[in-house]
């Protein structure tokens, strides 16, 4: 089952259980989806790894609401964005421990030849292809650096 039909089913569940946060998170999905499976240039398809970016970028944009909304003191609009936060990351792959970032990385390092910080751009190319939806580009960005000043 893709996820386009997954997140359908799931509205589909949240209606009948009456919760209202997780079918605003679920349509807000659906949404995304539909804009990007009609969006021009498409091939009518949504293929799992372009929902997964989909994803990830609604969890960024959620997680940075809830930042502005508690610098305002407005939590409870900052509870709403994290509430739907949790519901978008169930359909996210888990993300790769510290460890297993590292051992990635240094693998990648090798592979494409880095021997330093000038090769960044190098390594980050490759990186961000292999892996998406796997770990938060920040979090990629900050080890690849750390590995690369060694």
């Amino acid at each position: 089952m893709s996820l386009f039909e997954q997140v359908s089913e799931d509205i589909k569940k949240a209606m009948l259980a009456k919760d209202k946060v997780a079918l605003d998170a679920l349509r807000g999905i659906k949404k995304e989806f539909l804009e990007a499976k009609t969006a021009k240039g498409g091939d009518g398809e949504l293929h799992d790894d372009q929902a997964l970016k989909i994803l990830q970028k609604m969890v960024k944009q959620r997680k940075e609401s809830a930042e502005m909304y508690l610098s305002a003191n407005r939590e409870d609009l900052a509870n709403d964005e994290l509430a739907q936060v949790k519901i978008i990351e169930q359909y996210l792959p888990q993300p790769m421990t510290d460890a297993e970032l590292t051992a990635a990385l240094e693998a990648i390092i090798s592979q494409v030849g880095a021997q330093g910080p000038q090769d960044m751009g190098k390594v980050m190319g490759v990186a961000t292809k292999q892996l998406a939806g796997k770990a938060e580009g920040k979090a990629i960005s900050m080890k690849v650096k750390e590995l690369l000043n060694k």
